[in-house]
Formats: structure tokens, C-alpha cells, sequence
């Protein structure tokens, strides 16, 4: 079983779960820009992590055999706060840069007049640097946000085959499916989805379109719930070949089409963590 996680904090995670998930068959990964847990003082501070995503992150994931990409943006539970905002003038530069496969996460956290700018301003981004995005729905208040991305998608002029909408559930699939975007969910080991729910939901729509992640962070997760999403696919009669749709093929087509895709891993010691761009191709 080859996998490829489409949305995964490595940040908060060991090299141990980068052990595991290459023992489990994670041989790719996305890792979206996120909070981290307390709020950030300056705009220097999305710097710092930003470049620690395109250098050290990839060198940590190559040591393990693991292609490593991410998702740069200004989060939506950031949006809300003005030290915070600056950094929407910073991302540019960083949409540019190898490795670098999409605008994410992005999207609502309370649904403020702030996210609605954050959320326009990046899509607008995205479609300037010709790159897809990375949508997050929000806790709270589920379908009532994940109607009002759908709003803000269209009016953004991207093509939905370019928007990944994640956290999915049994409540908001239906509407991203009938809007043509990319369906995305997080299966963990309390809430969101698990393993259960989500194979009843591939049975009811099908694996067109569909990825699964783990979306592991500081809290209770587990960056293995992609291969357990996988044998429950198959305990459940689903064939390998729609396994292989749904934890690599699916996420390869999206993010392909950044056209940043790589999915043999930088060789380790090749990354200029200033740059994100790799020394071995002389990319500087």
C-alpha cells in the first residue's frame, strides 16, 4: 500500500511517527501552514516556520524516504489578529518556491469580516501564482462555513477542480461534491471522521475526487490513520486499485497540478532552508 498524506502537521511530530509512517507505506506528504497552539507576535515569526517547512521539515521527511511538500498561508484562526496580518505582504515570495504545492490552510475558523478578507486576499493569491488551494471548514458551525466557502470560491474566479475543501463530514460532502471541488477528510482517533464513517461515505460517493489525511498535530492524533482508512477499505470489499486511488493517486492528480510535485524525497543535506529550493539542482 503506497500513501500519500495530503494534509499532515509534521511540526508537532517525531521522528519516530516519520519511522512509523514509512514502515505503514506513507512515501509522500503535504504539510499546511497551522496555528501552533499560542499566538504569534510578529510577522517574523511566520518567517522562521515558513522556512523551517521548505528546509528542515524536507530534510527531516528525507531521512525517512518520505517526499515532503506544503501549504503556505496565513490561517484562519490567525486571520483575527492584526500582528498577524503582515504576513499576507510576506507570502509572495514564498509562493514561488520549490516545494511550495499550494495556498493553505485557508479558509474559516468564527466566520469574522477578517477571515473573509484573509480567505479573498489568498485566493486571489492562488490564482496569481497559478497554484492550488487548501480550504479549511470550520469547527464550529460546520455547514453554514462550508456553504459560505463554496460562496467564496465561486466569486474568486478559481476553477473548483483547483480546491481541495477538507474536514469533510457526513453533513457537508454532498454540497462539495455538487460543486466540483475536491473533498477532503481528517480521520482521527476521537473526532472528525474515523475509519468507519469514512468507508460508508466512499460506498455512498465513490473514491472520484476523494482524500483522506490524517491531519496529525499537537493534539490526539495519529499520522497512521491513512493506512488504517485503507484496510478498513479493503475489509469493506474495496479493491486495491481504489485504495491506491484514494491514498495516492487522488492527492498526486491535486497537488500536481501545481507543478511542484516531486515524489522522490530531496536528498537530505540538499535543501537551503533560506530558499526552500534545492542545492543538488543548483536552484538558488
Amino acid at each position: 500500500m503506497r500513501i500519500f498524506d495530503p494534509h499532515i502537521h509534521m511540526t508537532s511530530r517525531t521522528t519516530d511517527d516519520y519511522e512509523a509512517m514509512r514502515d505503514a507505506g506513507v512515501r509522500a506528504l503535504v504539510e499546511p501552514a497551522f496555528w501552533l497552539g499560542q499566538p504569534r507576535t510578529n510577522v517574523g515569526s511566520f518567517v522562521d516556520y515558513f522556512d523551517s517547512l521548505l528546509g528542515w521539515e524536507r530534510f527531516r521527511a528525507a531521512q525517512f524516504g518520505i517526499a515532503h511538500h506544503c501549504a503556505l498561508a496565513l490561517n484562519p484562526k490567525e486571520a483575527n489578529d492584526p500582528r498577524c496580518s503582515e504576513v499576507l505582504d510576506v507570502l509572495p515570495r514564498y509562493l514561488v518556491k520549490d516545494g511550495v504545492v499550494a495556498v493553505g490552510e485557508v479558509g474559516y475558523d468564527s466566520m469574522t469580516p477578517e477571515e473573509d478578507d484573509a480567505f479573498a486576499r489568498q485566493l486571489e493569491l492562488a490564482l496569481r501564482h497559478d497554484l492550488p488551494v487548501l480550504v479549511h471548514t470550520p469547527h464550529r458551525d460546520k455547514q453554514e462555513g462550508t456553504k459560505r466557502t463554496l460562496d467564496v470560491v465561486r466569486e474568486s474566479g478559481l476553477a473548483p477542480h483547483r480546491v481541495l475543501v477538507d474536514h469533510l463530514n457526513e453533513t457537508t460532502v454532498k454540497m462539495v461534491a455538487d460543486a466540483g471541488c475536491w473533498m477532503g477528510f481528517s480521520v482521527y482517533p476521537d473526532t472528525k471522521m474515523d475509519e468507519t464513517r469514512m468507508v460508508a461515505l466512499l460506498a455512498e460517493y465513490g473514491t472520484e475526487r476523494m482524500l483522506v489525511n490524517s491531519a496529525a498535530d499537537w493534539g490526539r492524533s495519529d499520522p497512521l490513520k491513512t493506512r488504517k482508512t485503507g484496510l478498513a477499505m479493503l475489509d469493506a470489499g474495496f479493491g486495491e486499485s481504489d485504495v491506491d486511488t484514494v491514498l495516492w493517486r487522488n492527492p498526486v492528480e491535486f497537488y500536481g497540478q501545481s507543478g511542484r510535485l516531486e515524489l522522490e524525497p530531496v536528498a537530505a543535506g540538499a535543501v537551503d532552508a533560506a530558499t526552500g529550493s534545492s542545492v543538488l539542482r543548483g536552484e538558488r
